[in-house]
């Protein structure tokens, strides 16, 4: 993917991706997005762009010295994907017994140009975290680390309710996290700005401090037209390219 996509998917929020996604008709509308249990640690920074680099943890057994991993494992495989990665990680210690991440790891990730870190388990160090302006995504805090070590690497993992797989194209905000499908990427960057556009059709109205229900109705409807053709071309040119 061309890095002028990156940088126009890096200036939308996550929802307006989503809703984007939606107008392809590529995939239920209730999945590809990671539920509420993964939240930004840190919702003020701007969005987080990458491919998955994927693993599976735990922190609550003592590793095999024959089978663990660490973060250099997983930094080797970055050159796998088609851009700076995102470390996505499985916690298989159900109830999150110590955390699988810290400023150590995240320092690490962001040296070899890692654009976050996404996990279903918790983290700690977070103010040594937010000096490196990292984006991280987790569910809780825990003080420890236990016994944290990584065990496979790129493989499909399960965070947040929803399956992610190596390069798979990942997006977050302080919205949540939600996959891009990597054959329309290039396509939704193009559009959300369109978009936001349709959306501000009734917002502006709503915030103008004088719109009539009437009027407020109207917007919804041209909101509504705006982005039906907006979808109509999209699946047009997604058909185009497919065949």
């Amino acid at each position: 993917m061309q890095e002028s996509a990156l940088a126009k998917l890096r200036e939308c929020d996550t929802a307006t991706i989503c809703n984007v996604i939606e107008l392809f008709a590529l995939r239920p509308r209730n999945r590809g997005f990671m539920d509420r249990r993964v939240k930004a640690a840190f919702p003020e920074l701007p969005p987080m762009v990458g491919f998955a680099s994927t693993a599976t943890c735990r922190t609550f057994v003592e590793p095999d010295p024959e089978k663990a991993a660490g973060a250099p494992d997983l930094i080797a495989r970055f050159e796998e994907l088609s851009g700076p990665a995102v470390a996505i990680l499985q916690n298989l210690d159900a109830g999150g017994a110590a955390a699988v991440f810290g400023d150590v790891m995240c320092n690490s990730f962001m040296a070899f140009g890692a654009t976050g870190l996404v996990t279903d388990g918790p983290g700690r160090d977070l103010p040594g975290i937010a000096a490196i302006d990292f984006p991280v995504f987790c569910d809780g805090l825990v003080a420890s680390h236990g016994y944290n070590h990584l065990l496979d690497i790129h493989v499909g993992v399960q965070v947040g309710g929803i399956r992610i797989y190596p390069n798979d194209l990942v997006h977050g905000d302080g919205s949540g996290v939600t996959t891009i499908p990597n054959e329309i990427a290039a396509d939704v960057a193009d559009a959300c700005g369109e978009f936001a556009k349709a959306e501000a059709i009734v917002i502006d109205l709503a915030q103008s401090g004088s719109a009539s229900l009437l009027e407020l109705r109207e917007a919804y409807e041209e909101k509504t037209r705006l982005v039906q053709a907006l979808s109509k071309r999209l699946r047009g040119a997604e058909a185009r390219q497919s065949n």
